[in-house]
C-alpha cells in the first residue's frame, strides 16, 4: 500500500510519552549525545515534511531533562533529524508517579488483565496520591500543545500515558482536531471497573475528548465503546460515541510491519555474522522455534518456556532436533515485578536446558540482552514463530517473522493477540494460558511440510505489511481531517 499525503494536511502535532530523540550525557565532559528513534510516528511525521508540526514528547530521563533545560525544550534539528520538537521538563516525581505508578502499573495491568485480584490492585491513598500526578503530568501535555498548535491544526495524542489530554486539550482549544490512538488493548467493561469508579470515568472522558478515538483491532475499539454504554450512559454506534452532546467517532487502523526495512536491514553484514553464530549454536538439521520478546509481564514469556518443555515431554521424537531461539530483554526493570519476572524466565529456560540438555544439544537458547541485529538473524532462520501473550494490542513481532523468514514459518500465535484478527487464518492460535495446547501447537508447526509452511508464510507476509508504518500514521491524519 501507498501511503498518500492528505491534500491539505494543515499544521500536525504529535503527543506521545515517548519523542524522535533521546539524550546521554557522556560521564567525561558532561556533553550530551543525541540517539534518534524510529517507528511509525517518525516516518509518518517526516513524510509530511520538515515544516508540518511539531512532536511534543516527556523528557525521560534525567539525561533527556538536563537537555531540554539546556536546550529551553526545543532540541536542534541537527539532533531530531530535522522534526521540530518540544521537549517537556516534567518534575521527575510527577513523571515516575504518572509513568510508573499510574500509566504502566495500573492502566497497563488494567487492560492487559494482569492483576491477581484477591491481592492487587489497592486503591488508597497513595494511589490517590500518584493519579494526581497523572494528571498533572496530561495537564503539562495539554498546555503546551495548545501553545504550540496553530488554529485549526490535528492533534494525535498517543496511548494509555496521555489518557486524559484530549479532554484537556479540547477545553483549551476547541478550535483544533484532535484524536487519540490507543495501542494496547481496552478491557471490556466487567474488568474496566476494577479502576474507582471517577477515575474510570475520568479516562474514558478523557478520550472523548477527542474528534476520533483509534485502535489497532475492531475489539478493542468494540471494548472501548461497551465502556462507554456501561460507564457513561453514552448513546454509541459501532462507529461512534455520543455522550453529553458531544460525538466522537470510533477508527480501527492495525499497524502493520515496514516490510522494506525488515529486509533491507535484515540483509546487512552485522545480521549475517549473529545469523552465523545462531546456526553454530543451533547445530546442523535442527528446526528453530524463534521468539523474541520484551520480558514485560503480558508476552507470557514463562509459559511459553513451559510450552516447550511440554513438547519436549509429550513428543520425544524432537529432542535433539529442536533448539528454542528465546530473546527476552529486560523490560522496566526499575520495577521489581518485572525484575523478578526476567529472573524467573531464566531460571526456566536454564531448568529446561538442565532436564533435556546433551552434549551437543542447547534445547533452549535465551539471550537477554537486546541486540536488534541478532533478532533479525533469529527471525531469518525461523522454522516456527512462538508469540502468545496474555493479551496485546497487535504485536508487530508476529508481523515481522514471516516477512524476513528465509524458508519461510510456522507462526503459532495467542489468540488474545491483536494480530489474530488479522493473521489468524493462516496461524496456529492458541489460549495462552493452556501449556498442552501450546504445546500440541508447536508439535503441529514443526510437523508441517515444506511447502505448505512456506505458502503460508507468505500469505502471512503479505496480510502483515498491508498497512505499514507511514500509511498508518497518514490513515489516522486523514481520517481526523474528514471526520465530521
Amino acid at each position: 500500500m501507498t501511503a498518500e499525503l492528505p491534500e491539505t494536511a494543515g499544521q500536525v502535532l504529535v503527543a506521545s510519552n515517548r519523542g524522535p530523540v533521546s539524550y546521554t550525557r557522556s560521564a567525561d565532559d558532561g556533553s550530551l549525545t543525541a540517539k534518534r528513534g524510529g517507528g511509525g510516528l517518525v516516518s509518518g511525521l517526516s513524510a509530511l515534511g520538515a515544516d508540518a508540526g511539531t512532536w511534543v514528547c516527556a523528557a525521560l530521563s534525567e539525561d533527556d531533562r538536563a537537555a531540554a533545560r539546556a536546550f529551553d525544550g526545543r532540541p536542534p534539528a541537527a539532533d531530531t533529524g530535522g522534526q521540530s520538537v518540544r521537549m517537556l521538563d516534567i518534575p521527575s516525581e510527577t513523571f515516575d508517579a504518572a509513568y510508573n505508578g499510574i500509566a504502566n502499573s495500573v492502566l497497563w495491568f488494567v487492560h492487559h488483565l494482569l492483576y491477581q485480584t484477591p491481592l492487587e490492585p489497592i486503591f488508597d491513598a497513595e494511589f490517590e496520591a500518584r493519579w494526581e500526578h497523572y494528571r498533572a503530568y496530561n495537564l503539562a501535555f495539554a498546555d503546551a500543545l495548545a501553545e504550540e498548535a496553530a488554529e485549526g491544526a490535528a492533534v494525535l495524542v498517543q496511548d494509555y500515558h496521555l489518557a486524559l489530554v484530549p479532554g484537556l486539550l479540547a477545553e483549551r482549544r476547541p478550535d483544533l482536531r484532535i484524536g487519540h490512538f490507543s495501542h494496547t488493548p481496552w478491557a471490556p467493561p466487567e474488568l474496566f471497573r476494577v479502576l474507582p469508579d471517577p477515575v474510570a470515568r475520568e479516562v474514558l472522558l478523557g478520550v472523548l475528548g477527542a474528534d476520533r478515538a483509534a485502535f489497532l483491532t475492531r475489539r478493542w475499539a468494540d471494548a472501548f465503546i461497551a465502556c462507554c454504554a456501561a460507564l457513561l450512559g453514552a448513546e454509541t454506534t459501532p462507529d461512534s460515541v455520543t455522550h453529553e452532546g458531544r460525538t466522537t467517532r470510533i477508527g480501527v487502523h492495525g499497524l502493520g510491519a515496514d516490510a522494506a526495512f525488515l529486509r533491507d536491514r535484515a540483509g546487512r553484514p552485522d545480521v549475517d555474522e549473529r545469523l552465523a553464530e545462531l546456526r553454530e549454536r543451533v547445530g546442523p538439521g535442527r528446526a528453530t522455534i524463534v521468539r523474541v520478546d520484551r520480558t514485560e509481564l503480558s508476552k507470557n514469556i514463562v509459559r511459553g518456556l513451559l510450552a516447550y518443555r511440554r513438547l519436549l515431554t509429550d513428543h520425544p521424537e524432537w529432542r535433539g532436533r529442536v533448539a528454542h531461539i528465546a530473546f527476552a530483554y529486560p523490560s522496566r526493570q526499575d520495577l521489581a515485578l518485572y525484575r523478578a519476572y526476567t529472573a524467573e524466565v531464566s531460571r526456566v529456560a536454564d531448568a529446561v536446558n538442565e532436564e533435556f540438555g546433551e552434549d551437543g544439544w542447547t534445547p533452549v537458547i535465551l539471550h537477554v540482552k537486546d541486540d536488534f541485529a541478532r533478532s533479525l538473524a533469529a527471525y531469518r532462520m525461523a522454522d516456527v514463530a512462538l508469540v502468545n501473550p496474555i493479551r496485546d494490542g497487535m504485536n508487530l513481532v508476529a508481523k515481522e517473522v514471516p516477512v524476513v523468514s528465509e524458508n519461510g514459518c510456522a507462526l503459532v500465535l495467542s489468540r488474545e493477540a491483536g494480530a489474530a484478527e488479522e493473521l489468524g487464518p493462516d496461524a496456529l492460535l492458541v489460549n495462552p494460558y493452556d501449556i498442552a495446547g501450546t504445546a500440541q501447537a508447536l508439535h503441529e508447526a514443526l510437523s508441517l511440510d515444506q511447502a505448505t509452511r512456506a505458502a503460508r508464510s507468505r500469505r502471512l507476509a503479505n496480510t502483515a505489511t498491508a498497512l505499514p508504518p507511514t500509511a498508518w500514521f497518514l490513515a489516522q491524519l486523514t481520517a481526523l481531517r474528514t471526520t465530521a
